[in-house]
């Protein structure tokens, strides 16, 4: 595979979470599957990205078999059970942990609109780092973890201390290069972290065009109320 002509052939949406700020109705369903424009939360990201990629993997915990079933008529490639750990775990106890090549991750309350090949010439010209986060500009009302970066090299990541960007949930990492550089970690802060301390967390220059997430029932109702992106 041709390094610099090469499209990325992997993504992944993790979609193990309890939703518990969506209970009720997190009770009945697992957050994923919420109602959005027709269909659920998770089809729309499956909708969005799985026409550019040649694999799309699902993370499945709670309510696991509800959400593998839907999501494998959706015509996903695979689905890694991931009920009682972190969401990095599957960086390093999953068939992907060998994968040397780079994997489009996603969480399954985004809701954006992004082109993937502008993300990769982006993780390209940063030399394909372990990992490259996508940041997005704040957006009144939903959390996120602010990037504190230099040359796009990320020296701190902080929930309080603001800075003109935040991670989105949006990711292209290299599992094998991870498996790498550190021990097994089982969330996504402890890898950052890591990657942080020997300057290999990069943060993208090019953002999505649009981003919310969903993390609420009021904020379901929200991007429910919008047209569809």
């Amino acid at each position: 595979m041709s390094e610099k002509n090469s499209k990325i052939r992997h993504g992944l949406i993790m979609a193990a979470g309890r939703g518990t700020r969506m209970a009720p109705l997190t009770d009945l369903i697992p957050k994923p599957m919420a109602p959005l424009w027709g269909s659920t939360l998770i089809a729309n990201g499956i909708e969005k990205i799985k026409p550019h990629l040649d694999n799309l993997h699902i993370t499945v915990g709670y309510k696991g078999a509800d959400l593998a079933k839907h999501v494998i008529e959706l015509g996903v490639s695979s689905v890694i059970n991931t009920e009682g750990h972190g969401n990095a775990w599957w960086i390093f106890n999953s068939l992907l942990k060998t994968l040397n090549e780079p994997i489009l991750v996603m969480t399954a309350d985004n809701v954006t609109d992004f082109e993937i090949d502008s993300l990769l010439q982006e993780y390209r010209r940063l030399n394909s780092p372990p990992c490259m986060v996508v940041p997005v500009i704040p957006v009144k009302g939903l959390d996120g973890d602010f990037i504190h970066q230099k040359n796009n090299i990320v020296y701190s990541l902080d929930r309080k201390l603001k800075a003109p960007t935040y991670c989105s949930g949006i990711q292209i990492l290299n599992p094998f290069l991870i498996n790498e550089l550190m021990s097994k970690k089982e969330d996504f802060y402890e890898v950052w972290v890591e990657l942080i301390k020997i300057s290999k967390l990069f943060s993208s220059s090019v953002l999505p065009n649009k981003w919310f997430t969903v993390d609420t029932i009021l904020s379901l109702t929200t991007i429910q109320n919008r047209k569809k992106q």
